[in-house]
């Protein structure tokens, strides 16, 4: 078993904005594993200025686990527990050289086509105008669950949006949820809570900054409208009482990133978790090309989730890869007569 890996830039097709600024490229990084004539291929999708591994050496231990693939899973996991992206990518590259064809990791009733997952439609921020047109464009083609970023713009607009949302469909029609990437400052975090719970919202994701516990298990308490813990999660490795933290703060959801949490083997750590302290828990993808996003989708389904996840991030790049996945009705689904067009990426890799 031989290995190389390729360093990739993604190009949004529009600048993405969020509360830690605006993303125009986003890194990330192919793992190419060759098996006499089988490959398998991960991506470790390195997040930087988010991710636990956004560190100066991550590169060095990319080129260690190329050189020690045939190292035992445990030893592996052990040396690479504080670098969850490159767990993602080499765990993909392991499941898609099992299988009859690289881009088929978990095969089930969702890579033949015959079931989908439910999705939530992103809204992304940028002007009142901009926010506007993007959810009137979710509803349109179908999304009964929309995500809103909110904390970029003026308060009183994003309370203009929701009322908007609000003043033409129920949460019976239209399912709301927000993430405010903890933009809120936590002596104020409460009072805008109860102002946003006028418009039956179905969460908020992080209403304040990561790492402050003690005031976010009080705000979960007090809260007015569910809370789901997402970066607060961020740099916990396998090793970590996952369950204790959860009881302590007692969110009413968590948000699961596989490239920011050790891949399939560390969020199902999350999982068991959750469902340990009857926490709720949906898996979002993470700005991944349609290589990664496909493995999330597939890992994602054979849990038998019922509830909207977050993965419709496929569509956000111009270099992106054409993949059997898309989009109808607020649902993503795979069309099996369809295959990936990553083979010039395989051959220009060393190996």
């Amino acid at each position: 078993m031989k290995a190389a890996y390729h360093k990739y830039i993604l190009n949004f097709k529009q600048p993405a904005g969020t509360s830690r600024g605006v993303l125009r490229t986003k890194e990330t990084y192919f793992l190419i594993i060759k098996k006499q004539d089988k490959i398998g291929i991960g991506e470790a999708n390195l997040f930087k200025g988010l991710s636990s591994d956004d560190k100066p050496d991550y590169e060095k231990k990319m080129q260690w686990l190329v050189r020690n693939i045939q190292l035992p899973k445990s030893d592996i996991l052990e040396y690479l527990k504080d670098y969850p992206s490159l767990i993602f990518g080499w765990e993909q590259a392991i499941k898609s050289l099992e299988n009859e064809k690289p881009y088929l990791l978990y095969p089930s009733d969702f890579t033949s086509g015959t079931k989908n997952i439910p999705i939530n439609g992103l809204i992304w921020m940028g002007t009142k105008k901009f926010m506007f047109e993007q959810i009137k464009n979710k509803i349109a083609s179908g999304f009964r669950v929309i995500k809103l970023k909110i904390g970029a713009i003026n308060f009183e607009d994003e309370l203009g949006l929701l009322k908007y949302i609000r003043q033409q469909f129920s949460a019976d029609e239209i399912e709301i949820r927000v993430d405010a990437n903890g933009a809120f400052m936590p002596d104020t975090a409460l009072e805008k809570l109860k102002r946003l719970s006028d418009f039956d919202l179905h969460s908020i994701e992080q209403p304040i900054r990561a790492g402050q516990i003690e005031k976010m298990a009080q705000l979960c308490q007090k809260t007015p409208i569910p809370i789901a813990l997402d970066e607060e999660l961020i740099g916990y490795n396998h090793q970590f009482d996952k369950q204790g933290f959860l009881g302590m703060i007692k969110p009413h959801y968590v948000i699961l990133k596989p490239a920011l949490h050790g891949g399939f083997s560390g969020t199902e750590s999350w999982i068991k978790a959750a469902e340990y302290n009857q926490t709720g828990w949906w898996i979002t993808s993470a700005l991944e090309s349609n290589i990664g996003l496909n493995a999330i989708a597939q890992f994602t389904y054979q849990l038998n989730v019922q509830m909207p996840q977050g993965l419709g991030t496929g569509g956000l790049f111009t270099n992106n890869f054409d993949s059997p996945l898309f989009i109808k009705q607020g649902h993503l689904n795979f069309d099996p007569n369809r295959s990936f067009n990553y083979k010039n990426l395989i051959t220009s890799t060393d190996i």
